[in-house]
């Protein structure tokens, strides 16, 4: 079992990733028999994950809370859901919450597990690989309004992470691809072995062997855990992760967070991304040829000939990374590492999206 940290002082907390075989150790040294326990879950994730969970915890009670598959369970409606749940089965700041199935799943558990008395302990149990990658590591929580997604939210860190590559044998083929949109992006922000095992090996991934997505996996949460444990808030370095993430969000949002993965939104916008990075200077065209490549050698789509300026100008004003009324965009450079910046000449973006 690999076991990677992230956070710092107290918040402190450990992502462990194994293949199939089920940790029960890790479960009931964070929950005591005393203790009641809470799994929030979607109606797309096999009962099977759930029994392995239920038969791993040894405490006072455990109950299941099933959401509708989806993002527009990451939603008001949702968390009074969960809160009246917490409140019927009188729980404490002693129980826990936890968390199985994908991002939406992950970020709306941890969001009330954030704001239940004032917050309680949660554990992630990514079943996607977009969850295992990106969303259960970092401790963003939140949930969508009508004005954008991940507006309203909080910065709350798990006790830990348990990520099975054995879940991942029951996936969609188009929830692994919007997993592999994520993975792609941290050979895209500076891990250079992640981009070589792309480069050599994007057969073995598109195959899902074994060996290579524990691989991809650990990497990826390396780059990631190391930015967020320098950067919890997002005041900085974070900031990188957001690669393709303006355009992307604006992508969901435009579909109204239907028929296309977050993944699918976040390649495009990376393709994006990068053709501004382009117009500005940042990269040469090879670059660009080799991210496009890149992308493609995994089976994604890179097509972003649908979408123009117009229709998505309104939601990128709407996104977080908007300060002091000027939008923030992540850029990449000839190095490939990325980096955020204000300081850009809009009609590059109008020009990306010709």
């Amino acid at each position: 079992m690999a076991t990677i940290l992230a956070g710092k002082g107290l918040s402190r907390y450990q992502i462990h990733i194994k293949g199939n075989s089920f940790p029960k150790t890790i479960f009931n040294q964070a929950i005591s028999k005393d203790n009641k326990t809470l799994i929030i879950t979607d109606s797309g994730i096999p009962k099977k994950h759930i029994k392995r969970i239920k038969d791993a915890i040894s405490c006072k009670s455990i109950n299941v809370l099933t959401l509708d598959q989806g993002e527009k369970s990451k939603s008001f409606s949702s968390f009074q859901k969960i809160m009246n749940k917490l409140i019927t089965l009188n729980f404490d700041r002693s129980d826990s919450l936890i968390a199985v199935g994908g991002g939406v799943v992950g970020d709306i558990t941890g969001f009330c597990a954030a704001t239940y008395l004032r917050g309680i302990n949660y554990i992630q149990v990514p079943t996607t690989l977009l969850a295992q990658v990106d969303s259960s590591v970092g401790g963003k929580t939140a949930i969508n309004v009508a004005q954008g997604k991940n507006l309203i939210g909080s910065f709350y860190n798990p006790k830990f992470v348990l990520i099975l590559t054995d879940f991942l044998k029951t996936l969609s083929q188009d929830q692994y691809e919007s997993g592999l949109g994520e993975v792609i992006k941290y050979a895209f922000i500076g891990n250079k072995k992640l981009k070589n095992i792309i480069e050599n090996d994007s057969k073995k991934i598109v195959e899902r062997d074994d060996k290579i997505l524990k691989t991809i996996i650990e990497e990826s949460i390396k780059t990631k855990s190391k930015i967020v444990t320098k950067d919890e808030k997002e005041n900085g370095v974070r900031a990188i992760l957001n690669f393709g993430h303006t355009f992307g969000h604006a992508i969901e949002a435009h579909h109204n967070y239907k028929n296309i993965t977050h993944g699918a939104a976040i390649t495009i916008g990376m393709i994006i991304a990068s053709k501004v990075s382009l117009f500005e200077g940042h990269i040469k065209d090879y670059q660009l040829d080799n991210i496009i490549n890149m992308i493609e050698s995994l089976g994604l789509c890179t097509d972003h000939s649908k979408y123009r300026y117009s229709d998505l100008k309104k939601y990128m004003k709407a996104d977080k990374k908007v300060s002091a009324g000027k939008l923030n965009l992540i850029l990449i450079n000839k190095n490939f590492n990325a980096f955020k910046t204000s300081n850009f000449n809009n009609k590059n973006i109008v020009k990306a999206l010709s």
